[in-house]
């Protein structure tokens, strides 16, 4: 009978700008790019992606699922490492989703057409999605 060599797991790490937000070991990663929605599986070919859509779900090997909001970034996978570098990345469970909420109400009501504006946003609505999705 062959081996089988897959691996079994994924080492991953999400970090933001100001810190590691979460690392460990996972059997698969979800994020959206902007080529569209990508799982990644232990054994997947590299890739290097741009974050779109503002959330990035994992489930761990001890079985657990947790969703992270992360509006902008890179996603990078080689050799069953997955790096999710962004500027924001916060743990759905560490978002209050009624202050989340007034925040983007906050932040849509503000109607200034900058960059700086469009990323506050971003931000704000991935936040709602991931605390959303973490209830």
């Amino acid at each position: 009978m062959a081996e089988d060599n897959t691996p079994k797991h994924l080492e991953v790490a999400l970090v933001a700008a100001e810190r590691t937000v979460w690392s460990g070991e996972a059997t698969i990663v979800i994020a959206r790019t902007t080529d569209g929605d990508v799982g990644i599986l232990p054994g997947h070919a590299p890739l290097l992606g741009l974050l779109q859509g503002g959330t990035v779900q994992v489930r761990t090997t001890d079985d657990e699922y947790f969703v992270a909001a992360a509006p902008e970034g890179f996603i990078s996978v080689a050799n069953n490492r997955v790096s999710i570098l962004a500027e924001h990345a916060e743990m759905a469970h560490e978002i209050d989703l009624e202050e989340a909420r007034h925040d983007l109400e906050r932040a849509r009501a503000a109607g200034t057409n900058d960059e700086a504006h469009a990323e506050h946003v971003r931000l704000a609505e991935a936040r709602v999605r991931a605390a959303e999705s973490a209830s």
